[in-house]
């Protein structure tokens, strides 16, 4: 995977991310147990290692910046194949970051990747969002495509702390999404993202419920 250093090296360049050598290392480490698992696994229809890179890795890089401060915690709901958990531990090793995901074999690709690494910072969780009961409340919740604006909110609400922030990764802005919130979600941003490589449309719809409004 060392020949994808430069790749990503001119990415994160172009996204305002800083890479000491250690994170480089590890997010090529990662790209390479993604694209090892990836077949027995099916963490993704795509098996190209250079695709996964830019498609996976850099989409998660552009967003590393906005989620919040980078000592918020975090829970990443739906992580599938760690993408973007894995990627803002990386790059913020500060950061208390939780993986979630109901599938198995997923949440065992998480373990090992967090155990070999090794990432200190990242907790995975194997249970239903809807049933997962954590100790303490998420500054952020944090889903990449996982689903309509509204189910991650209903489904992973009771996950956030009063004042916490939702951030949803879409391609195409989700008009008919957006028209649809629950009521009482404010809309704090909605910012459309320069992926490096990537054509297709990206944004980032960042959510929140004031303090005190009564979520029923």
């Amino acid at each position: 995977m060392e020949a994808f250093r430069p790749r990503l090296l001119e990415a994160a360049g172009q996204l305002s991310v800083d890479l000491p050598r250690e994170q480089q290392d590890k997010l090529l480490q990662y790209l390479e147990l993604f694209a090892r698992w990836n077949a027995a696994y099916n963490l993704s229809a795509i098996r190209d290692p250079a695709q996964m890179l830019e498609r996976h890795i850099i989409d998660s890089l552009s967003v590393v910046n906005l989620c919040g401060h980078d000592s918020d915690s975090l829970i990443d709901v739906g992580s599938g194949g760690g993408l973007p958990g894995i990627p803002l531990a990386i790059v913020h090793p500060a950061r208390p970051v939780t993986l979630l995901d109901s599938n198995g074999k997923k949440a065992r690709f998480l373990f090992q990747v967090a155990s070999q690494l090794p990432l200190a910072n990242v907790q995975v969780i194997n249970e239903r969002v809807e049933e997962f009961s954590p100790g303490a409340k998420f500054d952020g919740v944090v889903s990449r495509a996982f689903a309509s604006l509204a189910d991650m909110i209903l489904g992973s609400e009771h996950l956030l702390a009063p004042g916490g922030k939702f951030y949803a990764m879409k391609g195409r802005l989700p008009q008919d999404e957006l028209s649809a919130l629950p009521k009482g979600i404010k809309v704090e941003q909605v910012r459309p993202l320069s992926v490096p490589g990537c054509g297709a449309e990206r944004h980032l719809i960042v959510l929140s419920r004031p303090a005190g409004d009564d979520p029923a």
